[in-house]
């Protein structure tokens, strides 16, 4: 296939990509695939991962991929979105050309494996070779991966990072980006190194790619930092636009739904919740419950004092409150235009409040999450609710304390690695008075005790005090169709690049 990256238009396999016939502000829309669509390079490809046909994210995500326009799209986890971005990387990328080509971040250790493995089956049939880099292991077999010239690197921002200042990985040759998992990697906390890594981005046009579950306003505003006017599909609906709300049940033990909320909390790091009870009693439960934990909170009732109502609706016009807990009556008038979930600790006895409630997140066409905790009574009750009006509905188990410990372990790698490649040489030689101490503590396991400690007042101090990022102000792009504005010729500096 011969495409260069450089041209205004070009013809692909599904077509061109501007019309010349039409206002340059418009782009041809352009038709699903099939495996019978693509080079033969590719279907053997598919041929070796056992593929007998596109699953939907590819189908629709993969023309838009080979015509190098910059996409934000929303596919759920198993949805074969990895297929649907490494498909056309391997066919466009020049397994002879020496220097990374292609550089895919994700949230985990765990995913970066993932992917890399499935990049190695399908490079087999193109002759591209891949590379997963991440934290935890040596840097001796990534050292001599890059000096061999490997084009496909699959990564989390934070040991990505840490190449590129070590000046072991440069990605002066880059033509795709991806950020799979997109809204994961915010809630893990890697923000900060995800626009330190933007510094490193080369002046020269690449193509970028943004795949998430969901699209809530801090992705979008991601988004408008990396890609430049991307289109928008999503696989959840048969048009074209970013996610609405998700509608999930949690079944909890009766006795045990406060844990069950604050595990919920820990591993879905909503940005922001209103949290519905059904009794003035229950907000103040819940809200003394969640300021225990080190959570920002504060609650809202009906019997609250005018001075103290005013105090936390004055922290809601801020967006400075991260968890609003609050009866229905209480809740009623207040706009909450970038709230990302909903979290009712239990069903509301009138079904029509579960749409009133629910319906508060994933406004303007944002996403949104709406959650509920149930016993086995209200189990039932919450069914014929989404029966009644049709609700998509979906149950998940529960967290256990297992999977809070490994999420917020990966996290606080995560922050203190950050914060590591913050230190300047003095700072450095400062930190080494403590290397001992550090040593022994952790051999020590009553010791240990201590280091535990210290790192819980880290994260609560850092990961769960009020963040606003930098970009802020940044106004979420209007929401259009895949078709809409095609990306002009990279120019320097834009979204953010490096000027």
């Amino acid at each position: 296939m011969d495409v260069n990256p450089e041209s205004e238009s070009h013809p692909g396999p599904f077509g061109l990509i501007k019309d010349e016939n039409r206002p340059p502000d418009e782009v041809a829309e352009l038709p699903e695939a099939s495996l019978a669509d693509l080079p033969e390079k590719l279907r053997q490809a598919a041929a070796l991962a056992g593929w007998d046909e596109l699953m939907p994210v590819q189908a629709k995500a993969i023309p838009y991929l080979f015509s190098q326009r910059d996409m934000m799209i929303q596919s759920r986890t198993g949805s074969g979105k990895t297929g649907a971005y490494l498909l056309p990387i391997l066919e466009m990328v020049n397994p002879y050309e020496h220097g990374v080509q292609a550089l895919v971040l994700v949230p985990t250790r765990e995913l970066a494996g993932q992917v890399a493995t499935e990049a190695a089956l399908l490079g087999q049939a193109t002759g591209v070779r891949s590379l997963a880099v991440y934290g935890g292991v040596g840097y001796q077999e990534q050292l001599d991966a890059f000096r061999s010239g490997v084009p496909l690197v699959v990564g989390t921002p934070g040991r990505v990072l840490d190449h590129l200042q070590r000046r072991s990985l440069s990605l002066d040759k880059l033509k795709f980006l991806v950020f799979d998992e997109a809204d994961r990697m915010l809630s893990m906390g890697f923000y900060p190194d995800m626009k330190r890594v933007q510094a490193y981005l080369p002046n020269t046009r690449f193509s970028s790619y943004m795949f998430s579950a969901t699209f809530p306003p801090q992705v979008f505003r991601l988004a408008r930092q990396f890609l430049a006017e991307p289109g928008f599909i999503n696989l959840s609906s048969d048009h074209i636009h970013v996610t609405e709300t998700e509608h999930l049940f949690y079944s909890v033990p009766g006795m045990d739904k406060d844990r069950g909320l604050v595990r919920l909390i820990e591993v879905e790091n909503p940005p922001s919740a209103l949290i519905f009870c059904n009794t003035k009693a229950r907000v103040e439960y819940v809200n003394v419950v969640l300021q225990r934990f080190g959570y920002d909170a504060d609650q809202l009732t009906s019997d609250l004092s005018q001075v103290a109502r005013e105090s936390v609706l004055e922290r809601v016009r801020r967006g400075t409150l991260r968890f609003l807990v609050a009866t229905d009556v209480a809740a009623r008038g207040i706009d909450l235009p970038e709230l990302s979930h909903v979290i009712q600790y239990e069903p509301p006895e009138d079904p029509e409040l579960y749409i009133h409630r629910a319906g508060r997140t994933g406004r303007a066409g944002a996403g949104g999450t709406a959650i509920t905790l149930v016993n086995t009574v209200e189990k039932a009750g919450l069914l014929r609710i989404a029966k009644q009006f049709s609700i998509p509905l979906e149950e998940r188990p529960l967290p256990g304390d297992e999977d809070v410990q490994r999420v917020v372990s990966e996290r606080v790698s995560v922050l203190l690695e950050s914060r590591l490649r913050e230190r300047d040489r003095l700072q450095t030689e400062r930190m080494a008075r403590f290397t001992g101490l550090a040593a022994s503590l952790g051999a020590d396991p009553e010791d240990s005790r201590l280091l535990a400690m210290l790192l819980d007042d880290f994260y609560q101090e850092t990961f769960h005090a009020p963040v606003v990022p930098p970009d802020a102000g940044v106004r979420k792009p209007p929401v259009h169709s895949a078709n809409a504005t095609s990306a002009k010729g990279r120019r320097r500096g834009h979204s953010g690049r490096r000027r």
